[in-house]
């Protein structure tokens, strides 16, 4: 595919961007091939759809909307190509960090998804919420169908390989049944 010239004063514009400024502009256009693309001052930059967001989405109109004003990071400034990448998610904190904080605790959440090596379920009370895995070495040949309702501890957060690990509650009584029995 053959891209028209840049004109000399868009290769200014594009000159005086750097990776890593914030910019503003409009949300022009959403493609559905997942790009969303966005005017920056009289240029058309781009945004990939898993720079949207750090949450799984299906379509970039999940987080944005044509007209709409975003503030981005420029993620890259290609001169030659007349390019411009962007990142809305880059300008937010990771969730999933905030969850890395939460290793330990007790949650209850749905089974989403049954794989054959395990059980996924939902461990934030929102429909776009982060999945972790229970192994079936967990379940123990428990039946579980997608929806039950099951009470998991979250074991391991790998934030860079966005996997969360879960293991199954143990009952109070399991856990008193361990405490009497004296070693």
């Amino acid at each position: 595919m053959h891209q028209p010239a840049l004109s000399n004063s868009e290769k200014t514009f594009l000159g005086t961007l750097r990776q890593g400024q914030r910019i503003e502009g409009k949300v022009i256009e959403i493609a559905d091939f997942g790009v969303t693309f966005v005017d920056i001052g009289g240029f058309t930059a781009m945004i990939n759809i898993p720079e949207l967001s750090w949450r799984y989405l299906n379509h970039p109109g999940d987080v944005v909307s044509v007209g709409q004003q975003v503030t981005a990071e420029i993620l890259d400034v290609d001169i030659e190509r007349g390019r411009v990448a962007l990142s809305l998610k880059a300008l937010q904190d990771d969730p999933l960090t905030e969850l890395e904080r939460q290793i330990g605790s007790l949650v209850s959440g749905p089974v989403t998804k049954i794989v054959p090596f395990g059980v996924f379920v939902r461990v934030e009370d929102r429909d776009d919420g982060f999945e972790g895995l229970v192994q079936n070495t967990e379940l123990a040949g428990n039946q579980v169908e997608v929806g039950d309702i099951l009470m998991v501890r979250i074991s391991l957060v790998d934030v860079p390989r966005r996997r969360i690990g879960l293991t199954l509650a143990q009952t109070p009584a399991g856990l008193s049944d361990a405490d009497d029995d004296p070693a």
